[in-house]
């Protein structure tokens, strides 16, 4: 019988290794590496959209699938009426 509690697909002793890898970055080298995967992560989200949509259309999208139920509709709704600039 598998144990179904850990839904982690990462080994423990590769799990070490990270957290050792982290430990030896400098603050700006973790929040580098924080700041590129989020931009990878809106890259591929924005891609994903149909082109044709409007602006406060496409940024609503992007808001609702990065942060889905974590913030109220309203914050989502007025992140994405904000003027761009």
């Amino acid at each position: 019988m598998t144990d179904t509690s850990d839904t982690s697909d990462t080994s423990s002793k590769v799990a070490a290794m990270v957290a050792e890898r982290h430990r030896w970055m400098t603050p700006e080298e973790r929040m580098q590496i924080a700041s590129d995967m989020f931009e990878t992560a809106r890259a591929i989200i924005l891609s994903s959209l149909p082109p044709d949509l409007p602006p406060a259309e496409r940024r609503l999208a992007l808001a609702r699938r990065l942060y889905g139920n974590e913030l109220p509709e309203a914050a989502l709704i007025a992140y994405a009426r904000w003027p761009e600039g």
